[in-house]
Order: C-alpha cells, then structure tokens, then sequence
C-alpha cells in the first residue's frame, strides 16, 4: 500500500526537505515526487491504513500546513484519494470506481490537452477510460498510453525512493561503571542489536563501524572497524568488534559506549517469501528479478511427474507466484513441511559392504536404515538395454543418499538436502 502526502500551493523547498525528514518516522520509503508531493511505501509497517494516516499527521503536526492524506494500493489512486477528501482510503479492486468520476487534472495533464479532450466531450476520468486505446494513442501520441491506463487504475510508475543521507548511530551510557569483560561484550551487543535493525529497517549495509569508549576518567579511545563486505549481519559485526577489543586496555573503567555505522550501502529488504500468511508478489518477483541479475539464469521451479526414470521425474518451468496460488496450496491455518530433496550428483563409484545382501557399509560410513531396491530399466528393448537396482540409506552422520547396483560395481546417484 502508498500513502500520499498533498499539499495545496506553493511549498519552500526548505520546508519540504524538513517534512520529508519528518516522514522518515513513518515509513523509511520516500518518493519525493515534487515539493508538496510525496508518496511512502508502507509495504511491511506495523499497522492498518487509519493508524498509518494517524502516525503521518502526527510527524507533520508541527508544521502548521493544510495537508490532505490518502492510502491507495499505486500511486494514482492515492493521489486520487487525497483530492477527494483528506483521510480517504481505496480498497484494493475498488480503483475504477474511485476514478471514475474524477476530473481529468487529477492526472496532471498538460491544460491545452484537457480542453482538447473536453472539445470532444471528454471531461471525467471515466470518458476517458471509456475510449479505445489504440486511436486514442495514435491522436495524441505516446503519453496518452499512460493517460488512458492511469485513468483505469492502472499505475506502472515505478517507486523512486528519496535519497538522503542517514546516520545510522545508538550510544548506551548506565549509572556503573564496567570493569568486567563479559559486561562490556554484552552492553555492545544491545548496541549491535539496536544498530542492525535500524539498518534493516532502512535496507542499508554498513561498510564501517566507528565505536567510542567513554571512560570513568573523562578519556574516550576511538576505533575505526573497516569491514570487508558491507553487512547488516549482528553477528558478524559483533566478531569484528569483539576481535578488536580483545586486545586493547584501558587506563580507567567504562562508563559508556557509541556506536556508529558508516560508509552505508544500498542492502534491499527483509523478504517474506514462502510465509503463507504474508505474501506480496511484487515482493516476489522484484526477488527473483535480483536473483536472476546475480546468478545470470533464470529462476525456475522443480516439479514432479510421473516418470519410470529417475532423471525424467523432474521438469523446470518458469517461477510465478500469485498470493492465490499460495494461499490455495498453503492455508493459513496449515503447518509448512520441509520435504527432503534429492540433489543428483556426478555419478561415481563408491565402495560398498553388504551383509546377509543388504547394504551394510557405504565407504567408511555404516548403513543404520535403507529402503528399497527399486528396478530401473533403461531402452529395454535397445540391443544393449540398462538395468540398475537403486536404494536409499541412511548413513550413521545423518546423511541421506541414493545409491544404485549395477553389475557387480555400486555408485552414488544423489544426495537429500
């Protein structure tokens, strides 16, 4: 969901720069469209569309202008929502409806095309939804294609969020002093937790991290951690840092810490992608997107079918997600369950024991269960035809594999992850 900010008249830009950072309270996200136009990305804030319009009037309360509020499902509606009246919210699938009987200002075109549109009787949204795409496209050119969707609710501009510098920083002082190692180490982890989340939150990395030690003599000692691979990750922050005080001694007892991340990169977002009660397929597929860019192939989905032949028991298509299809195959009420899968490797021969003509030993490895064996017949009616008996065993370090017979050798076929 979006929520938009409007503002009638002219904004100094000044103050708009002060109430985008206000902004930043309510959703880290910020499309700063032009002064007295923004749009945040509420996608995975706590809350509900009327808490959220609350939360927004509250950071901008202070700035003594009249401000109108709407929360819609893309931007157009929710610039829509605004002009209609302060506070109104558009449920998703009800966008035509609220269009419809909207001026065309409303989608901020050039006045000299609204009154050409209004010589030809076409002076709401809805007559301008209403209007065949293609002549209407080829009379006044390529923008009337976003015109005609826009008018329909249908909104591809993408989101830009704003950007601006952020400190990301949290200090922690108590009235003791800590003498302790095991007290410093902790006190620096609730700054770690407090740092990563604030990072997390913003979909930033750190690249540095400046940590201050205040001391019960009034010294403070100053260390600048460079990391190799910009992280939001607590744990490996808190090793860097734990490395670097291992070694350093202090004249007095501390009575303080400050912590700093900087050199700060673009980190993406916490996905919840396979949670079956909370699924956002633009989500999804902007995941699978960055996928795609980092490995250099596409992401496909492994399904079963019926097949004699291991090898043709597997297909690849395409990976598509709908919240439907999710919730069709995963009610909420359901428990997920993690299903073994069979990774084939390069076959190759493995030494293997057998008693009373079960499978005993494979390599070093002592056999504690196994199942099978299954006869495959590869080109039974070739002159040469291939058969081969597969087992799977469970081996005493809890590994999982798929083993096969065939003449007198055995080789290893797969292993379950």
């Amino acid at each position: 969901m979006l929520l938009c900010i409007s503002i009638a008249g002219e904004v100094p830009k000044q103050l708009w720069e002060e109430m985008l950072d206000a902004l930043d309270a309510v959703s880290p996200l910020v499309d700063d469209v032009r002064p007295g136009l923004a749009f945040l990305d509420m996608h995975g804030i706590a809350g509900e569309p009327r808490g959220w319009i609350e939360q927004t009037r509250s950071a901008l309360a202070r700035f003594e202008r009249a401000i109108r509020i709407g929360v819609a499902s893309n931007k157009v509606t929710a610039q829509a929502t605004a002009y209609v009246a302060d506070g109104t919210i558009c449920k998703p699938g009800t966008e035509g409806a609220l269009l419809a009987p909207l001026p065309l200002s409303v989608l901020e075109i050039e006045r000299e095309i609204i009154e050409r549109l209004k010589l030809l009787g076409i002076e709401r949204l809805r007559d301008l939804a209403r209007l065949p795409h293609g002549p209407f496209v080829r009379r006044f050119g390529a923008p009337a294609a976003s015109w005609h969707e826009l008018a329909r609710g249908i909104d591809r501009r993408p989101f830009v969020p704003r950007p601006h510098t952020i400190a990301i920083e949290a200090s922690i002082f108590g009235e003791g002093r800590a003498t302790d190692e095991a007290q410093v180490f902790f006190a620096l982890r609730m700054l770690i937790v407090r740092i990563c989340s604030d990072l997390q939150r913003c979909g930033k990395r750190a690249g540095a991290l400046r940590l201050v030690v205040e001391l019960e003599d009034a010294d403070a000692a100053d260390f600048d951690v460079p990391l190799a691979t910009p992280t939001s990750h607590e744990r490996t922050i808190f090793d860097m840092l734990r490395a670097k005080f291992e070694g350093a001694t202090f004249d007095a007892a501390i009575v303080g810490l400050r912590l700093q991340a900087l050199q700060l990169e673009e980190g993406g977002e916490e996905q919840t992608l396979f949670c079956a009660d909370d699924v956002d397929p633009h989500r999804v597929a902007v995941t699978i997107a960055r996928l795609e860019a980092a490995l250099g192939d596409r992401v496909a989905r492994a399904q079963t079918r019926e097949a004699h032949v291991l090898e043709d028991r597997f297909v690849y298509e395409p990976f598509k997600l709908s919240a439907r299809a999710i919730q069709e195959r995963h009610p909420q009420h359901d428990r997920c369950e993690v299903v073994p899968q069979l990774r084939l490797l390069e076959v190759r021969e493995v030494p293997v024991q057998l008693r009373g003509g079960e499978p005993a030993f494979v390599g070093r490895q002592a056999v504690r269960q196994w199942t099978g064996p299954w006869r495959v017949a590869e080109r039974p009616h070739a002159p040469s035809p291939v058969a081969r008996d597969e087992y799977d065993v469970l081996l005493e370090d809890g590994t999982v594999v798929r083993i096969y017979h065939q003449g007198s050798h055995w080789y290893l076929r797969g292993v379950y992850e």
